[in-house]
């Protein structure tokens, strides 16, 4: 059985470093026991196996961390009532790879240039509610698309959407190419594309498809579209 744990670890240290540090030592500690082995002083083939049994599983965690899904952490009440501070979810990271993000997608993305916390890679959860194209507006508490009254049928009436830096009161912004403008559910407390504006395609770690934590709010996070 080969691993090449170069290549793991080359991939692993570009996206994160705990995982990186963690494939780390398990490549020691199996060139310790390879050592010994060819040496002559192995631990037996039983433990040999047993670690390289763990090595396997780590790799496929690795492999399935970085293309396929990762797990995320809602932090704050950006999202409220849809979703709770300390809730985890589940992000697929590769349907937008065959696809383009929708309307309503949950979806998590990196923090812009623009943002304090963009240096150290912060991510937030938000909502898609302008694709590339599109003519979003805020007014009187309401949100316009394409010049119509949105029906926000996945927020509570009272909720009021307040107008920001980049989404200015009764102005109208198109959506660039490549970009999605994505406002917080939670619209009077949250810090989302009607301050900062649209963000690009490349920003998006992926779509938000299945909460598991808590296990009592457990299952597929509903699917929105307007």
């Amino acid at each position: 059985m080969i691993f090449d744990f170069d290549e793991i670890l080359k991939q692993v240290q570009d996206d994160d470093e705990g995982l990186w540090r963690v494939v780390k030592s398990c490549r020691m500690v199996f060139m310790k026991i390879n050592f010994k082995s060819e040496n002559g002083f192995a631990l037996g083939a039983f433990i040999l196996e047993f670690v390289q049994s763990i090595v396997l599983a780590l790799s496929v965690f690795v492999l399935l961390y970085l293309f396929v899904a990762q797990p995320n952490e809602v932090k704050g009440n950006s999202m409220l009532p849809n979703f709770v501070d300390g809730e985890y979810l589940l992000t697929d990271k590769i349907s937008y790879q065959f696809g383009d993000p929708e309307r309503g997608d949950v979806v998590v993305f990196k923090a812009p240039p623009s943002e304090p916390c963009s240096e150290d890679e912060c991510e937030y959860i938000k909502r898609i509610i302008g694709i590339p194209g599109d003519k979003v507006m805020v007014e009187k508490g309401q949100v316009y698309l394409n010049g119509v009254l949105l029906d926000q049928f996945f927020l509570p009436d009272n909720f009021y959407s307040d107008a920001g830096s980049f989404c200015q009161e009764g102005v109208s912004r198109i959506v660039p190419e490549n970009q999605y403008l994505c406002f917080g559910d939670n619209r009077s407390h949250s810090r989302d594309g009607r301050e900062f504006g649209s963000v690009d395609k490349s920003l998006i770690v992926g779509k938000a498809f299945f909460r598991y934590w808590p296990i009592a709010e457990a299952g597929l996070i509903p699917t929105v579209r307007f």
